[in-house]
This record gives structure tokens, C-alpha cells and sequence, in this order.
């Protein structure tokens, strides 16, 4: 049944100044928090009780050269790292999100695939992030890309290397800086395949016609077939190689799992945000319920994952798997961080999108939706600190600002990008099901 409501199909995002405003307070009170934050860690109080009441330390381990042993600037280093590859994950799922729909033939969500379409565009910027990121940090983030690990005997051929780690020289065929470099070349092919999808999308548009459809399809199903791969690998290296002794089998999903909830959150929120500005009205309570079926369907696969990967370990009870778990229980913080991320990854998303009302109300959506993008931050936290910094870690004042510096980034990135292009994708073939969805 068609509808007889007219909707604006030609309607366009303008980036309002109001909007660009609240973004730069964002980004203002980011800046603030994160100096205060680099300064406490850089000139603080010498005895260290300030430091652990503000950074969850209670042991005092966050002085800059030798206190403690670590200096700050590597966990400056290893902060950014988690907020690069969680926003890496996010762009990445908005294309996702796209292909899926397109290689599946999917009706429901054309009316509001202009979003996650726009994610896109941020992928280059990540990638070039991650790049010099690795150029600076690499040596203090990963482990391995120390040298005299992988050779056995000195220069004279005689001498043993102290240094020699027979684990991780037995990796060197990945774990060596040629590879990594590969890997963060995904990202450039990611935004290769966005590109080419953002642009029959936009030409379908003026064009109509079912051609451009068709070309997105091949472009979506050929994604996905790369994606499922290179996914898997990056996060192999980008953050499992941090703990280099340790694997699991199961990590790329588990890692991809997080992403892709992280990154349907960012969608939904996206998309309620537009709403609230009047704009993509055809965007009913509907298709709010199918994002909130999303968040509710990935947040179980998510939580099966990561039970998984944590009963086989823990029952397998084997040294070099359940010293992953270890480290992340001998420290305060992580142990609370540990049932924080299984409360808000599961639990809070679980009972707060189980009935279909709730899916339904904007307000429990959001809510829901800011929830599971903390957890999954932490989440993130829980994969990389601990190896980074071991007892070391802490969250203040400078984790708070640069995640309010990365939010404040990408909103206006992608703020800008939506504002490039019309809304709606107004001859996609399948819109009038989209306009008329009902469940």
C-alpha cells in the first residue's frame, strides 16, 4: 500500500551554525580537560595521592621518568591508539551497515542509508591517524616491534641474546612492521570501496534506474568478502599483538562484534539527532525499532562472543591464555572496568531494549545508545591498556578530554559530510518500502 503522505524527498542537512557551536564547546571543554589532565600526570604532586584519587591508581604509578617506571607520555600514546582504533571501527561499520543492506536487498532501512553512507568519508583521516600513530608510538604499544627479540644469538654469532623471546620469533613472518603497515592500508581500501558506493549512490539520484543499484550490489557483496578477512587481521595486529604471547582464535569476531555495536549506536544516534532537528520525517517509529533490534541482536552476539573467549580460557585453564585474564583482574581498575563492560555491553542493553516499546521511544534509545558506546569504549580500554601499561593504567582527566576531542571530530566531519549531499536517496528502487514500513 502506498502512502499519501508527501514527503521532501530533496531535503538536505544544513550545518547549521547552532550545531557547530555546541560541537566546538565539545571540543573546548575536550582541550580543557585533557591539559589539565597532561599537566596533572606531568607536574603532579610528588607523594601521588591526588593522581590516584583522579586517575583510579591507588597505587601512585603515574609519574613522569621513572616513577613507577612508565612515563606518561606512553600513556598518552596508548589513549590514542584505543580512541583511533574505536573510531576506525565505528566509520567502518556505517559502511558496513550500507553494504549489508545493499547486498541483501534490504528495503526497510533506504530512507535513512545516508547516514551510515556519510561515515565514510572519515575513513582516510583514521587512516593516516593510525599511521603516524604507529611511526611515533609503535615501539611503545606493541612489544615486538623491539629487535632483539628475534634473534637468538649477538651480531658474532655466538654470544645468547638475553633479549631473545623464542615465542614471539616464531611470529616474525606477521609481526614485523612491513606487515602492520599492510594492514593499515585496509583502511584506504575500506574508503576505496565507500567511495566508489557513495558514488553510484549519488549518481542514482540524478540517474534512476536500476543500474547504479546493481553496481552498488557487486560493490557491497565484494566489500563484505574483503571486509570478513581484513577485519580479522587488523584486529590481530592493531590490538591482540599487544598482548603478544597470548591469542585467541576468537578475537577477530569478538573485536569486529564490538565495532559493529558501537558502530549501530552511532548510526541510531545519528539518525535521532537528525529527527530532532526536523529532518527525515518519513524516519518513523518503525524503523526505530529495527535499529533498536539491531543494537538489542548484536549486544547477545557480543556478550556469546565474549563468553566464549572467556569460558574456553578459563576452564582450559592453560598459563599463557589465562594470563590475559590475570592482568586484567591484579589491578583495581581493570577489575572494575572487567563488570562495568559486561553491565553496560549486556545487561543495561539486554532489559533496556528487551519489549518493543522501548525500541520505539526516542528517549530510551539514546539512552541505550550512549550506554553501549561507553561500554564499548571500555571495552576497547580492557583490550589495550592492561598490555600497554600494565599496572600503570589509569582514566582521568586526559582519557575524558580526548574522547570529547575524537566525538567533537567526527560530528563535525560527519556533520559536514551529510550537509554535501540529499538526505534521502530519493530513486533508490526500494525507497516506497522504506516510506511505508510497518512492523
Amino acid at each position: 500500500m502506498k502512502s499519501d503522505v508527501q514527503y521532501n524527498l530533496d531535503e538536505r542537512y544544513v550545518f547549521s551554525d547552532k550545531a557547530k557551536k555546541n560541537i566546538f564547546i565539545v571540543l573546548i571543554i575536550g582541550i580543557i580537560f585533557f591539559a589539565i589532565g597532561v599537566a596533572m600526570l606531568a607536574f603532579g604532586d610528588s607523594g601521588g595521592a591526588a593522581h590516584a584519587l583522579a586517575y583510579g591508581d591507588p597505587q601512585g604509578h603515574v609519574a613522569e621518568g621513572g616513577h613507577g617506571g612508565f612515563s606518561w607520555v606512553t600513556r598518552l600514546k596508548t589513549d590514542l591508539w584505543i580512541n583511533t582504533v574505536f573510531f576506525v571501527g565505528i566509520t567502518m561499520i556505517g559502511v558496513f551497515f550500507v553494504a549489508i543492506q545493499s547486498a541483501a536487498h534490504v528495503g526497510w532501512s533506504a530512507a535513512l542509508k545516508r547516514v551510515p553512507e556519510a561515515f565514510g568519508s572519515f575513513l582516510p583521516v583514521l587512516g593516516v591517524v593510525m599511521i603516524i600513530l604507529f611511526f611515533w608510538a609503535g615501539h611503545d604499544i606493541f612489544h615486538w616491534t623491539h629487535h632483539g627479540l628475534f634473534e637468538e644469538f649477538m651480531p658474532d654469532g655466538i654470544t645468547k641474546n638475553t633479549e631473545y623471546d623464542e615465542i614471539i620469533a616464531g611470529k616474525a613472518g606477521f609481526l614485523n612492521p612491513t606487515f602492520f603497515y599492510v594492514t593499515l592500508g585496509f583502511i584506504f581500501v575500506w574508503f576505496a570501496f565507500w567511495y566508489f558506493i557513495r558514488k553510484n549512490s549519488l549518481a542514482e539520484d540524478i540517474e534512476g534506474g536500476t543500474e547504479r543499484f546493481w553496481k552498488i550490489k557487486t560493490l557491497a557483496t565484494l566489500f563484505i568478502i574483503f571486509l570478513a578477512i581484513s577485519s580479522s587481521i587488523a584486529a590481530w595486529m592493531w590490538v591482540m599483538s599487544i598482548d603478544t604471547h597470548w591469542f585467541s582464535t576468537m578475537f577477530g569476531w569478538y573485536m569486529f562484534a564490538s565495532w559493529h555495536v558501537s558502530g549501530l549506536a552511532t548510526i541510531t544516534l545519528t539518525v535521532l539527532f537528525l529527527k530532532d532537528q526536523g529532518y527525515l520525517k518519513m524516519i518513523n517509529e518503525n524503523h526505530l525499532h529495527d535499529l533498536g533490534k539491531f543494537i538489542f541482536a548484536f549486544s547477545i552476539f557480543w556478550s556469546y562472543v565474549w563468553f566464549a573467549q572467556f569460558l574456553l580460557i578459563y576452564y582450559a585453564n592453560i598459563p599463557e591464555e589465562t594470563a590475559y585474564f590475570i592482568d586484567r583482574f591484579q589491578n583495581d581498575l581493570y577489575r572494575k572496568a572487567f563488570f562495568l563492560n559486561i553491565f553496560l555491553n549486556f545487561i543495561f542493553p539486554f532489559f533496556g531494549l528487551m519489549t518493543r516499546d522501548a525500541k520505539r521511544k526516542t528517549i530510551l534509545l539514546k539512552i541505550v545508545c550512549f550506554g553501549v558506546l561507553a561500554g564499548h569504549w571500555i571495552d576497547f580500554y580492557q583490550m589495550i591498556t592492561p598490555g600497554v601499561l600494565k599496572e600503570n593504567g589509569g582514566f582521568g582527566f586526559m582519557e575524558l578530554g580526548l574522547i570529547m576531542i575524537y566525538v567533537g571530530v567526527f560530528a563535525l566531519w560527519i556533520g559536514n559530510a551529510l550537509s554535501k549531499a540529499p538526505l534521502v536517496a530519493k530513486n533508490h528502487p526500494m525507497l516506497q518500502e522504506s516510506l511505508n514500513h510497518h512492523i
